[in-house]
């Protein structure tokens, strides 16, 4: 693949880098689309996306730090690659969810109705953010004999983020792309469908991720922290679907989500 586009002297442009702006950049404007089409306040939605993006790449960097505590010498080389790695997802989801939470409760946004405008933006952000993953050679998957395995050449990426050369690996990144836009799909098709209510979205969103990941988690090949018998990210899985699939029953049987008008919203935040 490609780790880096190009060079301007010392400084280095990463294919990662420059996708998962991308991928923030779409997250964002399909949110903001959606948050127009539900009449909510697209100054605030735009707020909450850029708190959303920073916690997302904080928090993915943090969980990538716990999860390898051990190895961890705090070397300059070492933080080097931190950097350029993308860090666990997770981290990023559920520091990003927890900020979230957070601002839409200060601003007295509709609860559930935001976070169900936010949950298709994840997903189409993640499937571009993946495809950075491949390009630079990180979240590699085992080494397998299948047709479709793909092959990493380029010895920037194992220099960056140690991806094995010259192997045939599971390409776990396409996989997890695959599966987001899979999701991605289902989420809008079938948003309206059945009886729609306030938060289906967003927790239909997080059951069909923490299934998909834990699956995906059996293929790939790249060091990650264990709990037990369970890679860190299969763990919170085993914790999120059950979450979800319980969310969505008790919300389903709540009344309707109170709307707070926009004029109120304009003068909480004056």
């Amino acid at each position: 693949m490609f780790p880096e586009l190009f060079s301007l002297g010392p400084v280095t442009i990463y294919s990662y880098g420059v996708l998962l702006a991308v991928s923030y950049l779409l997250g964002l404007q399909l949110a903001r689309r959606r948050a127009r089409a539900r009449g909510l306040d697209a100054s605030r939605v735009l707020d909450l996306g850029i708190y959303i993006i920073i916690a997302a790449l904080v928090g993915a960097k943090l969980l990538l730090l716990v999860t390898d505590f051990r190895n961890v010498t705090f070397s300059f080389e070492e933080l080097i690659s931190l950097t350029r790695s993308g860090g666990v997802f997770y981290g990023g989801l559920i520091l990003a969810v927890l900020v979230a939470f957070w601002y839409i409760q200060r601003h007295r946004l509709p609860f559930w109705t935001t976070c169900d405008v936010f949950a298709p933006g994840i997903a189409l952000g993640h499937v571009t953010g993946r495809l950075g993953c491949l390009a630079a050679g990180c979240c590699y998957g085992k080494p397998t004999e299948v047709p479709w395995a793909i092959v990493f050449t380029n010895p920037a990426a194992a220099l960056n983020v140690g991806t094995p050369l010259n192997v045939p690996l599971h390409p776990t990144q396409l996989y997890e792309a695959g599966s987001e836009l899979l999701i991605l799909g289902l989420l809008l098709a079938t948003e309206k469908r059945g009886r729609p209510f306030a938060g289906r979205t967003f927790w239909l969103y997080m059951a069909l991720y923490g299934i998909s990941r834990y699956v995906i988690e059996v293929y790939r090949g790249d060091p990650r922290g264990m709990v037990g018998m369970f890679s860190t990210s299969q763990f919170i899985s085993l914790i999120l679907v059950p979450l979800a699939v319980a969310m969505l029953v008790w919300l389903s049987r709540k009344g309707p989500e109170t709307e707070v008008p926009q004029q109120s919203r304009r003068k909480a935040a004056a």
